[in-house]
């Protein structure tokens, strides 16, 4: 019923809103729906984890960086809330640099949207 209020409140308003409001239904159902935002993650996550395991990026600092893990390198990208120290080692350049921001944002959104519909599922018990 929240869902369909979210979608229906949307039909009237400025068409760049619309069009957000398109793309947060699509993807995360406005929140209500955090297996897909999950589901979502994941997806990053491996897809992620191949580019970087194919095209590793350079040491910040050669002679003290850990040994390079594609999988924990993303894990850090995605969530910044835990660190495996990864994230600081290695600095990608060029499109990777890009790729590497874009993987920042997409994951403190879902992050936060997996949260929220955890919380909201959990106050509905």
């Amino acid at each position: 019923m929240l869902l369909a209020k979210c979608r229906a409140s949307g039909r009237c308003s400025l068409p760049s809103l619309r069009l957000c409001g398109y793309v947060q239904d699509r993807t995360v159902g406005y929140g209500y729906r955090a297996a897909r935002a999950a589901g979502r993650l994941m997806f990053l996550l491996l897809t992620a984890t191949v580019v970087f395991a194919a095209h590793q990026p350079p040491a910040a600092k050669s002679a003290e960086a850990p040994p390079f893990n594609a999988f924990l390198f993303v894990f850090d990208l995605l969530l910044p809330v835990v660190s495996f120290g990864q994230q600081q080692a290695f600095h990608p350049c060029r499109w990777q640099q890009w790729f590497a921001t874009g993987l920042i944002a997409a994951g403190w959104i879902l992050a936060i949207t997996i949260a929220v519909g955890l919380t909201r599922t959990l106050s509905r018990r």
